[in-house]
């Protein structure tokens, strides 16, 4: 135990999180090489306002990539977190209109979220059911309840102020010109983009820094050695569920923001952008790697592959291809970088 507290690493750690350091490299030069392809293509892509709009796609997949890496760390997965996303964001509506305020209803939406992420730590840990399973009960389960507290229909009219964390911006300056609308100087740095920037930061200092952290690392890398080495385990799993939750009704309040209007059907296959997101940036599906700057980069990549492909007239469908293309290939590198 107090060579955990310490930070200490077994060899074995030390190896992988090097091995993970080359995979987050490679990520990252096939962010750059992504960049350079679609600029070459079409220079519109390279424009501020376009950058800025990649930026505030990649936010919601960076925001489950987190949750998700926090999991995958400890050796679990969680499919539930677009079902969570879509129920936290209708609690969200329902309560603005029942009257509540819009940040005190965004708050009970992530409580609504951290609170779906217990019941999946729980189940996984004290009923011994495996993540695979007790997360795909959890998705039909949060799709269901958001289906029929809304009736399957959207919820609208909550207000300008619910559409302020989606769609305002930091730093936004316009110039007046006489007419109907104002020339825009700079969009400014969108409000998600910015939560996401401090939820990343948050993620990493608790992963690298905290005592939590290094339990998450030694639970996914050996739970048995972790047990044994006085690492509550259970207790940590249920914490990396909880968070993953969480930061699934955050996002489900940003991307409901962004839309001014409450979708249950939102949230559709949200879970395989954030397990991919974590894959492509180095974490390991075996569990005990992974990083969160490396999930950014992966969330990025995605977030770039998906803009460019539309500005270059493909289909969403060949989309979901090539994406389901890279997250194997990013699996198969993983595979590869166990065995030796």
């Amino acid at each position: 135990m107090a060579d955990l507290d310490r930070g200490a690493e077994p060899a074995s750690w030390t190896f992988k999180l090097s091995a993970g350091s080359f995979h987050k490299l490679s990520a990252l030069l096939t962010l750059a090489l992504l960049i350079f392809a679609f600029s070459f293509g079409n220079a519109a892509f390279f424009s501020l306002n376009n950058g800025l709009t990649v930026l505030l796609q990649t936010s919601v997949i960076g925001l489950l990539g987190i949750g998700m890496t926090m999991v995958i760390i400890t050796g679990g997965i969680d499919l539930s977190v677009g079902s969570v996303l879509a129920l936290s964001g209708t609690i969200t509506g329902l309560s603005i209109k029942a009257g509540v305020p819009v940040a005190p209803a965004m708050a009970i939406g992530v409580m609504a979220g951290a609170a779906c992420g217990f019941v999946n730590g729980f189940v996984i840990t004290k009923m011994r059911i495996t993540p695979f399973v007790a997360t795909l009960g959890m998705m039909l389960i949060a799709r269901g309840v958001a289906l029929q507290l809304t009736g399957a229909a959207p919820i609208s009219r909550l207000g300008e102020s619910f559409g302020l964390l989606g769609n305002g911006s930091l730093f936004r300056i316009v110039e007046k010109t006489g007419g109907i609308f104002p020339k825009v100087v700079f969009p400014g740095i969108p409000y998600p983009v910015i939560l996401l920037a401090i939820v990343a930061v948050a993620g990493a200092y608790l992963l690298r820094r905290r005592q939590i952290g290094r339990h998450i690392y030694a639970t996914g890398s050996n739970e048995e050695a972790a047990r044994l080495s006085g690492v509550l385990v259970d207790r940590t799993k249920i914490f990396a569920y909880v968070l993953s939750g969480a930061l699934a009704g955050l996002a489900g309040n940003v991307l409901m923001s962004r839309l001014v209007t409450v979708q249950p059907n939102e949230g559709v296959m949200y879970e395989l952008d954030a397990i991919a997101a974590a894959v492509i940036g180095g974490a390991s599906l075996m569990g005990g790697v992974g990083n969160i700057s490396g999930t950014m980069i992966g969330a990025a990549i995605i977030g770039v592959l998906r803009n460019g492909l539309n500005m270059a007239g493909v289909s969403a469908f060949i989309q979901q291809i090539v994406i389901g293309i890279i997250v194997i290939l990013a699996v198969y590198v993983d595979q590869i970088r166990n065995r030796r």
